[in-house]
């Protein structure tokens, strides 16, 4: 479903147990997946919860306003994807959710999180692009194993604090936000800001090793004299596709 979806919602569909049982399938590493993308339904039938067993539950692509409370059910699955619906808020049983690895809730009407999205311990991949988000609950910080972070085409004025808090951070997609500096960057310098690269040194030779030193501080230089603020997030905002 594209960013510009529908404002009126097509008539739902009803899923029935057997419908649901003859959408697991097994994934290329022997993971058990429930599609249910592409159904056209608004609400989550009861009798999903017969196959909550399952370790990756897809629900993306349909006209869901709400997640159902009952997610908590889905105790071992791995990855959630929700993108592409007309979500407005997630339950706060998504924290319960304590062996999730990927969570994508990309392209919903979001404008802001439960808190609860912080007991999501194991989560390495959080996609929240295209919503209406302005800014991230705190708890996100304690999202200790998070790598990726999609928050694209939302409305952050400003880098979240809590993402500076994540050690094993490697990629944030801020891109298509209204972030504001406190005076207009030359082009040179808002190039610099653009990408940051992460790279261990040891693989670095000399001259590499002395050059991206030199950049870094022309960089950190830029940075604080421009957007002080900046300067709390420790690893890089990249440029991804449109989906993260």
């Amino acid at each position: 479903m594209a960013k510009g979806k529908k404002t009126r919602q097509a008539k739902s569909k009803t899923i029935t147990l057997k419908m649901a049982q003859n959408c697991v399938e097994l994934t290329l590493d022997g993971k058990r997946r429930l599609d249910l993308s592409f159904k056209e339904i608004s609400l989550v039938p009861k009798c999903v919860q017969k196959l909550c067993d399952v370790d990756e539950l897809d629900l993306s692509r349909n006209l869901m306003s709400k997640v159902p409370d009952f997610i908590d059910n889905f105790v071992s699955i791995r990855v959630l994807d929700l993108h592409s619906n007309y979500l407005e808020q997630l339950p706060e049983t998504i924290g319960r959710l304590q062996n999730l690895l990927v969570l994508n809730l990309c392209n919903n009407r979001l404008k802001t999180l439960p808190n609860e999205l912080g007991l999501l311990r194991k989560l390495h991949t959080l996609n929240l692009g295209l919503n209406r988000l302005e800014a991230l609950p705190s708890s996100v910080a304690a999202l200790k194993e998070l790598r990726h972070i999609g928050l694209s085409d939302n409305q952050f004025t400003r880098v979240p604090v809590c993402l500076s808090r994540l050690n094993k951070l490697e990629k944030v997609n801020l891109d298509r936000n209204p972030l504001l500096t406190e005076h207009p960057l030359n082009q040179q310098s808002d190039m610099m800001t653009d990408r940051f690269y992460i790279v261990k040194e040891s693989i670095l030779c000399d001259d590499c090793l002395i050059k991206c030193q030199m950049e870094r501080k022309k960089l950190e230089d830029v940075v604080t004299r421009k957007e002080p603020k900046l300067l709390g997030l420790p690893h890089s905002v990249t440029q991804e596709d449109r989906e993260m």
